[in-house]
Order: C-alpha cells, then structure tokens, then sequence
C-alpha cells in the first residue's frame, strides 16, 4: 500500500479520526512530541539487547515483525499528527534537510571507511 498512499492522505486520516474524538485540545506540540518519543521508545524496547542475528530471526517471526510494526505505525502516527496540526510540508522538510546533508556527508568521503567519516 505504501506505493498507492500519500503522505497527505494520512494526515488527512488522522486529522479525521483526531477531530471525531475532540482530541486537538489534548494534541498540542509538547504533548505528541512526548508520544513520538514514548512510542520510539516502546520500539526500542523490542531491539534492546539484541544482536544483529537476533534482529534478522525477530523480523522472520511473523508475530514479533507485527508487535513491531505496531510500535512504527504509533510512532509515524504521533509524527503525521505533529506535521498535520502545524502545517509541516513533511516531504519539503525531508528534502530540505536530505541537500544539508549531502553536503554536511559527500560520498566521497562518508563511503567507505571510519577514517573518511572521521574527517566530516
């Protein structure tokens, strides 16, 4: 679905489902900011401790890979709330900051090796 769902179309869901709640009065800044932070963090608790095999079997067991989508889905949904009730171009500000860092990062010298990174 993700290639037939635009961005503004889940804003729009949200705001929909947020505005038959009566829910901006509980939805300024500060607070959803607080629910991206506790949502990412409750996606956290899921890798914490965990290898990189361990990592690779959690996302081959389909009841593990949905407790995490789970913990995304909440994650993205407090981010959309955020950019829908300010007025945030999600797609401009993601680019604007991708041209920052490509220059802040050029290929040539963060591909490859730590030293290289190092340099930045």
């Amino acid at each position: 679905m993700d290639d037939k769902t635009t961005i503004k179309e889940l804003k729009e869901k949200i705001k929909k489902f947020c505005g038959d709640r009566d829910w901006d009065q509980y939805h300024n800044a500060k607070e959803l900011v607080i629910g991206i932070i506790t949502e990412s963090s409750e996606l956290l608790h899921h890798f914490r401790f965990k290898s990189e095999k361990d990592v690779d079997k959690m996302f081959q067991d389909e009841n593990k890979k949905s407790k995490i989508s789970e913990e995304i889905a909440d994650t993205l949904y407090f981010l959309l709330r955020l950019v829908q009730r300010y007025d945030i171009d999600l797609t401009t500000a993601l680019n604007k900051k991708m041209e920052k860092n490509e220059e802040k990062y050029p290929i040539e010298k963060a591909k490859g090796s730590n030293k290289k990174y190092n340099e930045l």
